[in-house]
C-alpha cells in the first residue's frame, strides 16, 4: 500500500491525498460503508460501486470468524470472491465487539476469551490469531487487535488498558512481519491510538505506535461516550505528533457533522454504522438537514427526496412514498434510505475533497456542518 498526500488546506488541518492497494486507489478523505458480515446491510455490491462509488468498505473480523467462519472463507478463496466485491476492504480486528461483550469476555495478557453472541461456544483472541484471522480474510488493510477503553474510564485504567494494547501491538505486528497474506496480494497493517480522553496517555501512546514505523494508523477509543469535544481535541493532538506522509484513520465516527470536523484536524479515513443503522430506522441525512420520516409531515410531500445528487433513489422516490414504505413496514424502505445515506456521507466527503483542492475548504465546512445537523 502507498500513500500520496496531494493537498493540504490552508485554513485547517484538512488533506487530500491518494491510497493505493492491489485491489484499486482510494481518494482520502474517504468514507467506509461497513460491511461487517461481508455485506452492506440492505445493499447489493452493484448499488455500492454505481451509486454509491464506494472505493473501499469494512468487514468484521469478530463476525466473519464466527460466520461464516474461516474454513468457508478460505475455501472461496478469501473475502473479495468470497461476496464478489473487487475493491479494497479493511477489517476491524474485533476489538470494538470484545469491548461490546462486557458481560461474557475475560481481558488477559494472552488476550480476550468470550463466548460468541450466536451459540454461547467461548472462544479466545490474541494478537497473533486476530493477525492470522485477517490473513484468511484477505482484507487490504489489517488492524491490531487492541483494547477499545470506554470513553468515561477513569485514568488508571485508561492507562493500564494502553499499556495493554501496547504490549499487544508489540506482539501483533512482529507475527503481521513473520506472516504472509496468502491470496497473492499484499496486505498492511494499521496500528492502533488509544488513551481515552487524557492528554498525557493519547501523546504517549501515539509516540509509541508510530515507532513501528506502519504505512497508516488509526485512532481508536473514541466516539464510545466521551463528550464530542474531547474526541475533537483528542483528534487534533495525535494527529499533530503522527507521520503527515501516512494515512490516519478515524475509527467507528461518525454524524455528518463529526466527519467535518475531523477532515478539518486533519483525518483521513472513516467509518461508522450510522448512514445504514439510522437509515433502517427511518432517518435520512441531507446537504439541507435530518428528515425523519417516521413523521407524519412527509405523508403528503410528494417532491423527491433529494434533487440534483445523481442518487437514483432520490430521484425516482418521492419522500410521501418512502414514508408510506416506513409505515406500512416494508423492505425496500430500508433499501432506499440505506443507498441514499451512503450515497449522501460518500457525496460529502467527496466535496469535501473538492474544497481542500480548490482552496474553500475551511468556510464551506463550517456552514455544512451546521446545515447536515438541522431536523427538517
Amino acid at each position: 500500500m502507498t500513500f500520496d498526500l496531494e493537498y493540504k488546506d490552508t485554513q485547517t488541518q484538512a488533506r487530500a491525498g491518494r491510497i493505493t492497494t492491489e485491489h484499486g486507489e482510494i481518494q482520502t478523505p474517504i468514507f467506509m460503508p461497513v460491511g461487517t458480515v461481508g455485506s452492506v446491510k440492505a445493499v447489493h455490491m452493484q448499488e455500492l460501486r454505481r451509486d454509491i462509488d464506494a472505493q473501499i468498505i469494512l468487514g468484521n473480523t469478530y463476525h466473519l470468524f464466527m460466520r461464516p467462519g474461516l474454513e468457508i472463507i478460505e475455501q472461496a478463496g478469501g473475502l473479495h470472491r468470497f461476496n464478489g466485491w473487487d475493491r479494497p476492504i479493511l477489517t476491524d480486528s474485533g476489538g470494538y465487539q470484545v469491548f461490546s461483550l462486557a458481560g461474557t469476555r475475560k481481558i488477559k495478557e494472552e488476550g480476550v476469551t468470550f463466548q460468541s453472541h450466536i451459540d454461547g461456544s467461548r472462544h479466545l483472541f490474541t494478537p497473533e490469531n486476530v493477525v492470522d484471522i485477517q490473513r484468511t480474510i484477505g482484507a487490504d488493510i489489517v488492524m491490531a487487535f487492541d483494547e477499545c477503553t470506554p470513553g468515561n474510564a477513569d485514568y488508571d485504567y485508561a492507562r493500564l488498558s494502553m499499556e495493554r494494547t501496547h504490549r499487544w501491538l508489540a506482539r501483533g505486528y512482529g507475527h503481521f512481519l513473520e506472516t504472509e497474506p496468502k491470496y497473492g496480494y499484499s496486505q498492511t497493517f494499521f496500528p492502533i491510538v488509544q488513551g481515552c480522553v487524557y492528554e498525557d496517555l493519547r501523546r504517549q501512546s501515539v509516540e509509541f505506535v508510530r515507532g513501528f514505523d506502519a504505512e497508516g494508523y488509526a485512532i481508536g477509543g473514541l466516539a464510545v461516550g466521551e463528550p464530542t469535544e474531547k474526541m475533537y481535541e483528542m483528534v487534533e493532538l495525535v494527529n499533530g505528533i503522527l507521520p503527515e506522509d501516512r494515512p490516519r484513520y478515524l475509527m467507528g465516527v461518525g454524524t455528518p457533522a463529526n466527519i467535518l470536523e475531523n477532515i478539518a484536524r486533519g483525518v483521513d479515513m472513516f467509518d461508522c454504522v450510522m448512514p445504514t443503522r439510522n437509515g433502517r430506522n427511518g432517518m435520512i441525512f441531507t446537504e439541507e438537514g435530518i428528515i425523519n420520516f417516521k413523521n407524519r409531515k412527509w405523508a403528503t410531500d410528494f417532491s423527491p427526496i433529494q434533487e440534483g445528487t445523481g442518487c437514483f433513489v432520490d430521484e425516482q422516490y418521492t419522500k410521501s412514498y418512502l414514508r408510506h414504505l416506513f409505515v406500512a413496514g416494508e423492505l425496500l424502505a430500508m433499501q432506499i434510505a440505506s443507498i441514499h445515506n451512503l450515497a449522501f456521507y460518500l457525496r460529502l466527503v467527496h466535496q469535501a475533497r473538492q474544497r481542500i483542492v480548490d482552496g474553500t475548504f475551511g468556510d464551506w465546512y463550517k456552514e455544512m456542518a451546521v446545515k447536515t445537523m438541522r431536523r427538517l
